[in-house]
């Protein structure tokens, strides 16, 4: 476990090349012909004074598998920017985001992509505190997310990568950046973040970034500033994870849970998020009967009747056949069972262009599909629905503003809608939780990171204890009512 310590960089440095890791001129303004530039002055624009960034690195007490993958360390990219509005005012933002390069850089080998992650964060550091632009943070992100793409396949060629930084991953590292940005608006003006999300902040409505059908819209329509009282949490269940005391081969001494069945009295959970492999069978279904069985065992015990599953196969899936053969031996094996699935997470491949021919269309007649990986913007969306997708996953480590536009498209589309993680500590769970307690519709909230590594959390779960710490299987989502997106960070970064 360790930190880096942050560099910081103001518009009089940015003058210079990114520190070398980027073939290309200095940077004074992030405006350019494809990203239109934010015209005029208003008393509620901000412009950008500062960012500074830095890295901790925290090892899993378990490793959490998932997908066929593995993982047992973090990298936490946490961000702070300064900002200034119209009327001189100035204030700080803080952003974290775990660089979960398994997930988000699968086809790089683990330590290649999580250092070209990292090369791309020392990157989008000057870049962002080089932009000029003044507006609302989504008018600043239209401006910036063209140049963080830039950006990628800059230190993608400098790096010499036998595949780019793929567009999923650059979200993710400038999520930090986002965040932050959206922090410190919210606090300029002493209000939360979701408290901005209206007329009277946002110069432009949504059809600038979602089309004509939303003309004359805004977030606040679909985005209320007000967050749910509490949200249910889905426990993952990585696909290695010890489910009852004979699974467990060397016991930690922790404190906390070794496995599923001591985990669900522990937090009174009734709501499951399974992790598949994919790729066999037997071994899915053979996996997902355990647990309802376990699951059954444990709750009828305490005399609980209603709870659910997710199936999540992490792209696992060679086809859309092997789903639908799936859910059907799961039917026959445990009908109730079946009947507790309220939803699939991303079955198959990522790239729905290169895989056209697995469409969701009959296993989302069975229950609603939702895409993942596969979401990073409104293309994305739009191809998915057309595939027979009928549901979305929304993650703060795709971005503040990602979130809250495909939040807003997937209400108007009539789409199912659930908060995922990306095994998020501290803030980005702050964070994570801010978007599911507003999003109408929110089937609930993933929180991992208390399972695989509570370390990366210490100081957090003090100050936010209902968010920190699950009881009767929900999480505290009340207390999020903070200035900006409520994650005033404990320590410095």
């Amino acid at each position: 476990m360790g930190r880096e310590i942050a560099r910081t960089v103001s518009r009089r440095t940015v003058l210079q090349a990114v520190t070398g890791l980027l073939a290309a001129p200095a940077l004074t303004s992030c405006r350019t012909p494809a990203s239109p530039a934010v015209i005029g002055s208003r008393p509620t624009d901000i412009g950008i004074v500062s960012v500074d960034h830095g890295f901790e690195e925290f090892r899993y007490r378990a490793p959490y598998q998932f997908g066929g993958r593995s993982v047992d360390t973090v990298t936490i990219l946490n961000v702070n920017c300064r900002v200034r509005t119209t009327a001189g005012k100035e204030a700080w933002g803080f952003g974290s985001m775990t660089l979960g390069n398994a997930w988000a850089f699968p086809a790089a080998p683990q330590d290649a992509g999580l250092g070209a992650m990292k090369a791309l964060a020392e990157a989008l550091g000057p870049l962002t505190a080089a932009c000029d632009e003044r507006g609302h943070p989504i008018d600043l992100f239209r401006v910036l997310e063209p140049e963080y793409l830039k950006a990628a396949a800059d230190v993608s060629a400098a790096r010499a990568l036998a595949v780019p930084i793929p567009k999923l991953c650059t979200l993710v590292v400038a999520s930090a950046f986002d965040a932050a940005i959206h922090d410190a608006y919210g606090k300029a003006f002493g209000v939360s973040s979701y408290e901005t999300y209206g007329p009277s902040f946002v110069r432009s409505d949504l059809s600038t970034d979602l089309g004509p059908e939303f003309r004359s819209e805004y977030l606040d329509r679909y985005v209320p500033s007000k967050p749910q009282a509490t949200m249910p949490v889905f426990h993952s269940v990585g696909a290695s994870d010890p489910l009852e005391a004979a699974d467990v081969r060397t016991r930690l001494d922790d404190g906390l849970p070794n496995t599923l069945e001591e985990w669900i009295p522990r937090d009174g959970l009734t709501r499951f998020k399974i992790k598949l492999n994919g790729g066999n069978l037997d071994a899915d279904v053979d996996r997902i009967l355990r647990i309802d069985r376990i699951v059954n065992r444990v709750l009828a015990g305490r005399q609980v009747s209603d709870w659910k599953y997710l199936l999540d196969f992490n792209e696992g899936c060679p086809n859309v056949g092997y789903l639908l053969d799936c859910l059907t031996r799961v039917r026959t094996a445990t009908p109730s069972g079946f009947d507790r699935i309220l939803y699939i997470e991303q079955p198959t491949a990522r790239d729905l262009k290169k895989d056209r021919a697995n469409v969701m269309h009959e296993a989302a007649r069975l229950r609603p599909v939702v895409i993942d990986e596969s979401l990073t913007d409104l293309e994305t969306l739009l191809l998915a629905r057309e595939m027979g997708y009928t549901g979305v996953a929304l993650k703060a480590c795709k971005g503040q503003t990602h979130a809250m536009l495909m939040a807003a498209a997937a209400q108007k589309f009539g789409m199912f809608l659930c908060v995922q993680d990306l095994t998020c500590p501290g803030a980005s769970l702050v964070h994570s939780a801010g978007i599911a307690a507003r999003v109408p519709g929110n089937a609930g909230i993933e929180a991992n990171a208390r399972q695989f590594v509570p370390a990366a959390s210490a100081g957090w779960d003090e100050r936010f204890p209902g968010v920190f710490t699950i009881r009767d299987g929900v999480m505290r989502t009340g207390q999020l009512t903070g200035p900006g997106l409520g994650a005033v960070p404990p320590r410095a970064v």
